[in-house]
């Protein structure tokens, strides 16, 4: 049992179990340094603390109820994860907490006030329509009374310092983060830890996100790392609103706020294909929309359906690929009969969940809309099966030269592109953000490998632990994959050049440069050289993820953009996530 205590402005916290000596001496206690308030405090705990402690210890110096969102900032006003990996600091170079939202409907702030805000605004609310009704007009009395009740609630929230929200991240810098490696966790996640965080999320439900974080959230260098699954919720739900879904399909915000509760559920504890990456490929289809400016090409209707489509797309998938459950012979490949049977399974379970009614966005809509919504989804959804990709590209390829945008089918290709460029985009963002989602693809990949061994299936060669490195696995698929399938989509818009092309070559720069020295690394071990003189960190093997409070390094991004022609290996398909 872990305690907390205050003394001379110093927050402690102490083991208390049968052993305390011996367990205190077990580990040296860390000091953290930071302002809260204005005032000077510092925090005292060791590094095997349990992160939930660490944040309780935090929320208690700062005086902070439950709900109340906390951030802790460094010297440069970059958020930094308040944890038991944090660095100790000193006086100098205070750490600063800040509680950055309250919680205005919560039992304690009720109490203290006197009256609970949230009823006296919905009793506000009903007394206005009464007196419309009778009077014809709303008396000035009343709207300044309104007034004072949304001046308060702001004030309450801190809407406009929502600095946990903030634009602090400096994308050029090397920021560590947190191992994103789900590997040890069970596959499903448990009742209470969604709960958790569905309880999170609804308290964060009114909560106003700022306008420098709604820019950020339409460009394709976006963090995700930055953000905690209520948060990642909060932001999907910025998305439906600023595309004007709410209004134009009358999308009800607690019907919205079940649904994207019900899809972060059905995501497992898996290293990729999670909710994170569910996440990311939704803001990059968020991001293309806007860059694209796809809303005057496009209807409203079709909008909705990428945009679900993307949230949708990779549901309840368990870390095994196609081939695996086809070898397999899993439940999944003989339901679907060994026809994309992930991505049929994908698509089953978005409309399980939207056939209950208070997870349904799609309610209020006609017979007629629902049928095209739902058309669209199946085939955004199936497009994701890289075992069609030439298919699907070849097809917009062909269309390109006279591409309609009246045009249903041409409509139809374009939506599948857009969704395929989006699930495979990690590659077009900064490298800091980037090369984590590698890491995490290539541990799923290790993960099936060593199933197909144990249980005598044909192994995925590129999934194989003992044949593959971090280089070796980008280089093609960057070259064969990834870059013609951009480039296609960048021949019929232009603007996106910059945003996903150019990273991606980068990328291809960085990945071809780690690969050269370490052949020259081995090349030179072979000749019987000392050991050192090539540096190459992490590149012989993919590096197995550290605990989830593990601090990771990314590589720098800055090499040169190798020289050579281009030439495809034996197969590009294995390459491919799915």
């Amino acid at each position: 049992m872990l305690e907390v205590f205050n003394s001379s402005s110093q927050w402690n916290r102490r083991a208390n179990d049968s052993h305390p000596q011996s367990c205190f001496l077990q580990m040296a206690a860390k000091i953290i340094y930071f302002t809260v308030n204005g005032r000077a405090e510092q925090a005292e705990f060791r590094e095997d603390c349990p992160a939930q402690d660490v944040k309780d210890l935090f929320r208690a110096a700062a005086e902070a109820g439950p709900y109340d969102i906390l951030k802790l900032y460094n010297t440069k006003g970059n958020i930094i994860n308040i944890s038991p990996g944090l660095e100790p600091n000193t006086p100098q170079s205070c750490y600063k907490l800040e509680v950055v939202a309250a919680d205005c409907n919560s039992a304690d702030l009720a109490t203290v006030l006197g009256f609970d805000l949230s009823s006296m605004e919905k009793r506000l609310q009903s007394l206005e329509k009464k007196i419309l009704v009778e009077a014809g007009e709303t008396p000035s009395v009343v709207l300044e009374m309104k007034s004072q009740v949304e001046s308060f609630r702001e004030k309450l929230e801190s809407v406009e310092h929502l600095s946990w929200l903030g634009l602090f991240k400096e994308l050029s810098e090397g920021t560590h983060k947190p191992s994103p490696f789900y590997h040890k966790r069970a596959l499903r996640k448990t009742r209470e830890e969604c709960e958790r965080v569905r309880e999170t999320f609804l308290q964060m439900s009114s909560l106003e996100v700022t306008e420098e974080v709604k820019q950020y959230l339409k460009t394709p260098t976006f963090d995700n790392w930055q953000w905690e699954d209520a948060e990642i919720m909060v932001l999907l739900r910025v998305m439906y609103t600023d595309l004007d879904f709410m209004t134009k399909f009358n999308i009800e915000l607690e019907v919205l706020q079940e649904f994207l509760y019900e899809v972060y559920r059905r995501y497992n504890n898996i290293p990729f294909h999670n909710f994170k990456h569910c996440f990311c490929v939704t803001q990059m289809m968020y991001g293309l929309i806007w860059l694209t400016d796809l809303r005057s090409k496009f209807d409203d209707i079709d909008l909705l359906t990428m945009m679900t489509s993307a949230v949708c797309h990779d549901l309840d998938h368990t870390g095994y690929n196609n081939a695996y459950q086809i070898n397999a012979r899993t439940e999944l490949a003989l339901r679907y009969n060994d026809i994309s049977p992930l991505e049929n399974h994908h698509c089953a379970v978005a409309f399980e969940i939207l056939e209950k009614t208070e997870n349904n966005i799609f309610r209020n809509l006609s017979t007629e809309q629902y049928k095209r919504i739902r058309e669209g989804m199946i085939k955004c959804i199936l497009a994701t099966d890289m075992a069609r990709h030439n298919e699907i590209l070849n097809k917009f390829k062909s269309i390109l030269p006279a591409f309609d945008f009246t045009n249903k089918d041409h409509k139809d290709v374009l939506m599948m592109i857009m969704i395929k460029v989006s699930d495979i985009s990690n590659e077009a963002r900064p490298m800091d953000v980037a090369e984590p989602w590698l890491d995490c693809l290539l541990q799923e990949f290790f993960n099936q490998s060593d199933m197909e061994k144990l249980e005598g299936l044909p192994v995925t060669p590129f999934m194989d632990r003992d044949k593959v490195t971090k280089p070796s696995s980008q280089t093609g698929f960057i070259r064969f994959v990834l870059l013609p399938l951009f480039i296609e989509l960048a021949n019929l818009f232009p603007s996106l050049e910059q945003h996903i092309i150019d990273p991606v070559r980068k990328a291809l720069d960085y990945y071809t440069e780690m690969e050269k020295a370490l052949e020259k690394e081995k090349q030179n071990r072979a000749q019987g050289d000392q050991p050192g003189k090539v540096q190459v960190a992490n590149t012989d093997r993919p590096r197995e993820p550290a605990a989830p409070s593990d601090p990771k390094t990314p590589a720098n991004g800055n090499l040169s953009r190798p020289a050579g022609p281009l030439k495809p290996p034996a197969s590009t398909v294995p390459y491919v996530k799915k």
